[in-house]
């Protein structure tokens, strides 16, 4: 066990290994999902990319890893995490631009709507039939969303560094890669801390859609 410095930020072990799984999924996700489009869709402007057949199965596959680590990281944001998110206290905060305050909102609601964002884009890739894209169908409903979905994910995440850097700096960067743990930083210790109640209503009703949204594209396809 490595030791960290008590006046550096110190990130929980157990977000550390969910962000960055999650990072790396969602960059996957990002990625192969823009070679899709730009395989079968190029609409609104493409690259001159390879264009395989396998681009599909790529997605799939890191979506499907995506889609299946966000259940233990919804669960993390909202009951050992929900600091991060959005919540009603946060309306006064933003009436002081300019303040720390000002700016630690400002990420906690970019925060919250990529958490959105991406519930949005797994849902609706599970209701996507495989054979549109390649058939030419371009216009069907959950497509849009996933586009949409997406879209919304990739400037949160450019929002989410830009943010993370104004109110942490790079210390606070180091700190989500840092391989330090404290001696308390166990899985006895995050249930010790896992709260089912939330402070805030908006919190709750959010973590219910969401939630709800992931069983929803879970057993989804089994009535397809």
């Amino acid at each position: 066990m490595s030791s960290t410095s008590p006046t550096s930020p110190y990130q929980s072990l157990v977000l550390r290994l969910l962000h960055g799984a999650m990072a790396l999924l969602t960059l996957l996700a990002i990625a192969s999902g823009f070679w899709v489009y730009n395989t079968y869709d190029g609409r609104w402007g493409s690259l001159p990319l390879p264009k395989p057949y396998y681009t599909q199965d790529l997605h799939g596959t890191g979506a499907l890893a995506l889609f299946l680590l966000m259940f233990p990281f919804t669960l993390y944001c909202f009951h050992l995490g929900d600091r991060r998110l959005w919540s009603d206290q946060n309306w006064e905060q933003l009436q002081q631009p300019g303040t720390p305050a000002f700016w630690v909102a400002w990420q906690k609601l970019v925060n919250t709507l990529m958490l959105v964002a991406l519930t949005v884009a797994v849902v609706s890739g599970r209701m996507m039939q495989e054979s549109w894209l390649p058939q030419g169908e371009l216009n069907h409903l959950p497509y849009f969303f996933h586009l949409l979905g997406w879209l919304i994910v990739v400037l949160c995440l450019a929002f989410h560094l830009l943010f993370s850097a104004k109110v942490g700096g790079i210390a606070l960067w180091r700190s989500m890669v840092s391989w330090g743990r404290r001696a308390k930083d166990n899985p006895q210790q995050w249930l010790r801390d896992f709260r089912w109640k939330l402070s805030s209503k908006s919190l709750q009703w959010l973590r219910w859609l969401v939630l709800a949204g992931l069983v929803f594209a879970l057993i989804m396809p089994a009535f397809a």
